[in-house]
């Protein structure tokens, strides 16, 4: 359905993450134009709520197939572009806080026709979403709610990671103790607001239990013995599970820090390593059926995700000795990294567009 509508908003997504991270690198003492005054404090909302915030509910809205589903992913995109180009006022953060809601109400439907507990994890992640538009909207401190941000695609993601373990068919002790990190996940986001401390100790408590759990049960364990894509995916999903064990144990042993190189590891950790470990491995699936094209998996795609990780770490260990050259260079390696493996994915869709319209 409408896959004019669908070209068009994975564009104004595109948008959002080529502005994101453009402003993540001022942000890092990049010397380079803003743009638009307002665009580097916006690093963090254009890149959750704006890319992952308009990419998701598309991808939900394809699946369900229902008009008013797209509704969502338009609205998040359009108040992302208002954001990106500096459009005064708070029309912007009210689309996306509309998207957001209206992703709330996706799940609702879903929740509906089919209540199961990978279900109720994803939509408790597209709650988080809209809470943490809402609070930035209410022009909160990002770091007093980051981590509802960070809880929107940590839970759609552990969600869709449990809905696979179906094919294993876990025993009722095993989702017992996938439920307990989740349950102290979402206690450690409602601590955010009262006590950051104790919120981002709970979470990363919660993120390692998670992180432990995916790599002992996740179905990528069994696939990345076999070849191709299917390796692909169960590698990149296996060391993200590392980079979420690593940025709990930073929010454990640092708890609430509001800023500095500490907090800056941590989240990083958990939205560049855990993340898009996680679009590198779905990328080569989501784009083209979003779409509704085909591609063909390369090996050459490693590439990227070994200078993903490589990039990532060289800038961590710079934040975490105080080495600025390394934490510089790595975050430019990382953008570097992200434009290369988007390019490697969307340059194939190109021409078979460009041969269907032919056809």
């Amino acid at each position: 359905m409408f896959p004019k509508y669908r070209y068009s908003i994975m564009l104004m997504a595109v948008v959002a993450l080529l502005a994101a991270m453009w402003a993540g690198l001022i942000r890092m003492g990049w010397q380079w134009p803003a743009l638009q005054a307002t665009l580097p404090i916006h690093h963090g909302a254009l890149m959750v709520a704006g890319f992952f915030g308009t990419l998701i509910p598309l991808e939900r809205a394809v699946a369900m197939g229902k008009p008013w589903s797209y509704l969502s992913p338009l609205s998040s995109g359009i108040g992302a572009l208002l954001v990106v180009f500096g459009v005064p006022g708070l029309v912007g953060p009210i689309l996306m806080n509309v998207g957001s809601l209206l992703l709330v109400l996706i799940f609702l439907v879903v929740l509906r026709d089919h209540w199961a507990g990978y279900t109720v994890v994803m939509a408790l992640g597209a709650f988080a979403l809209f809470v943490g538009n809402l609070f930035w909207l209410l022009g909160w401190p990002v770091s007093r709610f980051v981590l509802w941000w960070a809880g929107f695609l940590v839970l759609t993601i552990a969600g869709e990671r449990l809905e696979l373990g179906r094919m294993l068919r876990l025993s009722r002790a095993t989702q017992f103790a996938f439920g307990v990190p989740v349950a102290l996940y979402l206690l450690g986001l409602v601590m955010m607001p009262l006590r950051p401390d104790m919120g981002v100790r709970l979470t990363g408590l919660a993120s390692l239990g998670l992180a432990v759990w995916l790599l002992r049960y996740d179905i990528a364990r069994r696939t990345v013995k076999r070849r191709g894509l299917t390796r692909f995916i169960a590698i990149c999903l296996l060391s993200g599970y590392v980079w979420l064990a690593f940025s709990g144990i930073l929010g454990m042993v640092y708890g609430g820090v509001a800023s500095g190189p500490m907090y800056d590891a941590m989240l990083h950790a958990v939205f560049l390593g855990f993340v898009f470990s996680m679009v590198f491995g779905h990328a080569p699936i989501i784009f083209p059926a979003v779409l509704g094209l085909d591609i063909k998996f390369r090996d050459f795609y490693y590439a990227f995700l070994i200078a993903l990780h490589t990039s990532l770490l060289l800038r961590i260990v710079g934040e975490l000795m105080g080495l600025g050259w390394a934490r510089s260079w790595g975050g430019l390696l990382n953008v570097l990294t992200l434009l290369g493996f988007l390019a490697a994915i969307i340059r194939p869709l190109q021409r078979i567009a460009a041969v269907s319209k032919r056809v």
